[in-house]
């Protein structure tokens, strides 16, 4: 088995993601951002959050045994503790993140996906690989983001509306009919996406922040198949320069409406066989 990742961040911007590796595991996590002008509640920031849950998350996958979501509600509870009366964790816009966990056991490739960040998993017996996405936040976003779509991106209005759009989806977050993320509370881990595959089954597994997948889901000029060809052929760090490529062709957002015109992208092929 062989573990191959590559992270960069949006231009000019702190790196919010994160990607580890043990000899078993491998764990990626895209931190939520906070817009300009949104409080957040919280003094250590969202690129801290990441790198603190995605370290404990690695630390409980030594562990052999414990289930996914526990490992991922005992390192929920963890951080939460490392800004307890130091941060207001009551605050809506507390730092959050997406979790994508795969871990080898016993022949079985287990998972955990919360959010929107994508397993992709490149089955032998069939010709298009399995894909793994919690949408539940788009589904929630939807009927919120006309106006922050029509405006184009880097402008002081769509900025604005980007902000309006992000503190809207607080109201959503981590409650029944809405969305789930990791965050402050651990009852998250229990609403993430479960399940497990047996490990003979499977040629390849690649893990996607959004800013990666959106070469394929948002973008639309890779199918899953051709995405993780790519993956394979040229490496984690060439799929982020086709996603980089197609950001800059369209900077204002009038081809692919989007929230940020360029997003911290992470990708990690995990290959089996």
């Amino acid at each position: 088995m062989r573990v191959t990742f590559a992270t960069e961040a949006a231009p000019g911007h702190l790196n919010e993601d994160f990607v580890g590796a043990t000899p078993n595991a491998v764990v990626l996590l895209d931190g939520a951002g906070t817009p300009a002008g949104s409080e957040s509640g919280c003094v250590h920031g969202v690129a801290w959050y990441a790198q603190s849950l995605g370290s404990a998350l690695l630390a409980g996958l030594l562990q052999d045994g414990k289930p996914l979501t526990e490992i991922l509600a005992e390192a929920i509870k963890a951080v939460a503790s490392l800004h307890d009366f130091v941060c207001d964790l009551t605050h809506p816009g507390s730092p959050s993140a997406t979790v994508v966990m795969l871990r080898h056991t016993a022949g079985t490739l287990d998972y955990l996906v919360l959010a929107d960040s994508v397993l992709v998993l490149d089955m032998l017996d069939a010709a298009e690989p399995m894909v793994i996405c919690d949408d539940r936040e788009a589904q929630v976003g939807a009927a919120y983001r006309a106006t922050m779509n029509a405006l184009p991106s880097g402008s002081p209005e769509h900025a604005a509306a980007h902000r309006g759009y992000v503190e809207t989806l607080r109201d959503h977050r981590n409650r029944d009919g809405g969305f789930w993320v990791a965050a402050v509370d651990p009852l998250a881990a229990e609403q993430a996406l479960t399940g497990n595959v047996p490990a003979e089954k499977v040629r390849a597994a690649a893990l996607l922040s959004d800013g990666a997948s959106r070469l394929v889901d948002r973008f639309h000029l890779a199918t899953w198949r051709q995405a993780l060809d790519l993956l394979d052929g040229s490496g984690p760090a060439e799929l982020i320069r086709h996603v980089r490529e197609a950001e800059y062709s369209d900077p204002h957002g009038s081809r692919w409406p989007r929230g940020k015109a360029h997003d911290d992208a992470t990708a990690a092929l995990w290959k089996f066989s």
